[in-house]
């Protein structure tokens, strides 16, 4: 197996597969392939052995998919491509039982078979973060590699024990799984959403964390102004 991150702004992850080699990916995430490839679609994927439907379920609470599509190649091989979604970057992990990482739902964009993707935290904040969805991050485990899309510009930490930092949920995007994560509501903060007061994760160390400059919900609210407007296109129409 072979990989490729092509572009820059908008990368395109490109996995190029010998005979009999497979990858595991969300259903219609693919962006171009070539022909040959055998695709299956089922919720057992990913679920290493362990009940696909209640895996499937799990991966929806936290934010994926319930079906995933495995790509395996034929005896001449072949190659697919995954288009990032947003502006941004693709970051490859090597995951195994000393390294299980959170990922911020929606991020997870591919890995090998033995890779599992669950729930890992849901949180409540409010009807302000993330359109009323809360905080979920996916959890990755197992034995492989999988690849993830982070949102901007990536910087990283590596926090030692005793250390901590203070984030916006939106653009923590990525930490160890043994990191241990609060999260707090912060006075003297006056903000549009909670008045006098802002919830923020509390990641505490030790552990690797990588933080985006963008986050979703600021891109769709610097979109929103010039999107056209539906209600008085529907007024129009009538």
């Amino acid at each position: 197996m072979q990989t490729k991150i092509a572009g820059t702004t908008m990368p395109v992850l490109e996995i190029t597969l010998e005979a009999g080699e497979r990858i595991i990916a969300e259903g219609g995430d693919v962006a171009w392939l070539t022909p040959g490839l055998e695709m299956e679609t089922s919720t057992g994927f990913g679920s290493r052995g362990k009940g696909g439907f209640m895996s499937g379920l799990k991966r929806m609470v936290g934010g994926g998919q319930l079906f995933l599509t495995q790509y395996t190649a034929s005896s001449s091989g072949g190659f697919v491509a995954f288009a990032a979604q947003l502006p941004g970057t693709i970051r490859e992990l090597a995951i195994d039982s000393a390294d299980e990482y959170m990922v911020q739902s929606g991020s997870y964009m591919v890995s090998t078979p033995d890779v599992e993707v669950s729930v890992g935290v849901q949180k409540k904040l409010g009807a302000g973060i993330f359109g009323g969805a809360g905080v979920v991050f996916q959890k990755l485990t197992g034995n492989g590699t999988a690849w993830v899309q982070l949102a901007g510009e990536i910087v990283e930490y590596e926090l030692q024990a005793g250390q901590s930092l203070l984030i916006h949920p939106g653009h923590l995007a990525l930490f160890d799984s043994t990191m241990e994560l609060e999260f707090a509501s912060i006075k003297g903060i006056k903000n549009k959403l909670f008045g006098d007061s802002m919830f923020l994760a509390h990641l505490h160390g030790p552990g690797h964390v990588w933080l985006q400059s963008m986050t979703p919900a600021k891109l769709a609210a610097s979109i929103e102004p010039y999107l056209p407007d539906k209600s008085s296109s529907s007024s129009n129409d009538n």
